[in-house]
């Protein structure tokens, strides 16, 4: 009489029935709630310090409103040497960097350096260009005023210097990846209109709240790709690897040669550091020349809230360049030798590669600058929106947590299983590899933590499948009759 074999003792018991359907739902899903979980927070660090950055020009305006702002008396402004002569009286100390002339009720501010303070940073004194009163000094960090900058440094480093740096850029990286991803979900949901509005009908609770959830993530987002792409550019790694790629492309900013040849540069010789050439002569006065310097920028179209760089010796050209950040923009440049009152090198906007003023259009629209009132309220409703979705991303959380009296959680657990990378079609793995790889390098504070999470995913479910691994009861095998 036969008998049937036991079952081996280390059979698993399986967990599934049928194999699950191959298909990228369930890892969107999966990165989507784990990405939100962890990211969330430093997505709405950056979104509440941005919308208070957005108005700092209003802040400014309170703040500094005796350095700032001028009684505009219709009349023609004084001298820029006469000013510059204020100023040194004022401030003995430190050499002439650069002067951005007033216009209408914005004070004229002239830049001085300082021993104390390093390069990025000068001292301003503000001055009433219709009276040539000194309207107060302040601290400059590349022309913004301390609040400003207070501000600046929130957004992008939570005032904790280079290390906090990598908290905005990670929120950058993953800014994009949350909101396709969740409109994708949100698609396979909702197809058309739906999708723009959250189903008031349905019952209160996880159902409503990602209604309201995903509703408004595909209303910003947009936005939001905009957002996280212009972030990148001026990001530590992802910024540094754009910066590559644009030069690579020769759509790099262009900028004008200061550089003056003869008497003056063949007397500079090794200015630069190189070779062992006597020091260059000191620049003249820049308040002989300045006056001549504005004028020659004003017959050459060079108007539009200009800044001037003066230069740091005779061998070098003084630099006027429209500093105008809003639409249309104004940036040309021109370069002008103060002795002889020449045009030494000119660079206009209009003339700029493509790439570079996509660049340039897009820093001064993440800034709030480019449509003035209407691009900072546009940015606020931004980054309000983004804030709710957050918060309500995490009551989606809470509220999926089991609230049964032998399994309570103070959150719910992730909506699917783990190896839901498993379940996508071969094809996908073997496309999606090379450019997630490619993605991760470009920018590395999302394929790194991307790969913690991949590693982590695949080192917690195969403990869990050890531990699935239980040994089979051993069956006893009844001996055969006799005679059988």
């Amino acid at each position: 009489m036969s008998t049937t074999a036991p079952p081996s003792p280390t059979a698993r018991i399986p967990r599934r029935l049928t194999a699950p359907a191959r298909g990228f739902g369930p890892l969107l899903l999966r990165l989507h709630f784990y990405a939100g979980v962890f990211v969330a927070p430093f997505l709405l660090l950056a979104a509440l310090s941005g919308l208070a950055f957005v108005f700092s020009p209003q802040i400014d305006r309170l703040v500094y409103a005796d350095e700032l702002i001028v009684a505009d008396p219709g009349g023609p402004a004084r001298p820029m040497s006469e000013l510059m002569a204020t100023a040194r009286a004022t401030h003995p100390e430190g050499a002439v960097i650069a002067i951005r002339p007033g216009t209408g009720e914005r004070s004229t501010q002239i830049d001085f350096s300082s021993p104390a303070l390093d390069a990025e940073h000068a001292h301003t004194v503000y001055l009433d260009q219709y009276t040539g009163a000194v309207t107060g000094q302040l601290t400059t960090w590349w022309t913004s005023t301390p609040t400003q900058t207070w501000l600046d440094d929130l957004h992008t480093s939570l005032h904790l210097g280079k290390w906090g740096h990598l908290y905005s850029e990670f929120a950058a990286s993953w800014l994009a990846v949350l909101a396709l991803g969740g409109l994708l979900l949100w698609w396979r949901r909702q197809r058309g209109r739906r999708m723009l509005t959250p189903d008031f009908k349905a019952r209160r609770g996880v159902r409503r709240t990602r209604g309201f959830h995903a509703s408004l993530g595909a209303w910003l987002t947009l936005g939001l790709l905009f957002l996280a792409a212009t972030g990148l550019t001026w990001s530590d790694y992802a910024g540094a690897n754009f910066g590559k790629a644009v030069d690579a492309l020769r759509g790099s900013r262009p900028a004008v040669a200061t550089t003056l040849t003869g008497a003056g540069l063949a007397a500079a010789g090794g200015h630069h550091g190189m070779g062992a050439a006597p020091a260059a002569p000191s620049a003249a006065d820049p308040a002989t020349q300045v006056d001549s310097v504005l004028k020659v920028a004003a017959d050459n179209g060079i108007t539009r809230s200009v800044a001037v760089t003066v230069p740091a010796d005779s061998g070098t050209a003084w630099t006027i360049t429209e500093n105008k950040a809003t639409w249309p923009l104004g940036r040309d440049s021109i370069a002008v030798d103060g002795a002889t009152g020449k045009v030494t090198d000119r660079s206009d906007f209009a003339d700029w590669p493509v790439m570079a003023k996509l660049t340039q259009w897009g820093i001064y629209a993440h800034m709030g600058n480019l449509f003035g009132l209407a691009n900072q309220l546009l940015l606020a409703a931004l980054a309000i929106g983004l804030s709710c979705v957050l918060v309500w991303g995490y009551r989606m959380w809470w509220q999926r947590r089991p609230t049964r009296a032998d399994r309570r959680w103070t959150v719910g657990a992730a909506p699917v299983g783990r190896g839901a990378w498993q379940q996508l079609p071969p094809w996908a793995i073997v496309v999606g590899v090379p450019l997630v790889f490619a993605a991760g390098w470009f920018v590395p504070l999302l394929g790194l933590p991307l790969l913690a999470f991949l590693l982590a995913d695949i080192v917690l479910g195969e403990l869990r499948n050890r531990r699935n691994f239980r040994p089979a009861p051993e069956t006893p095998v009844s001996p055969a009759p006799a005679g059988s």
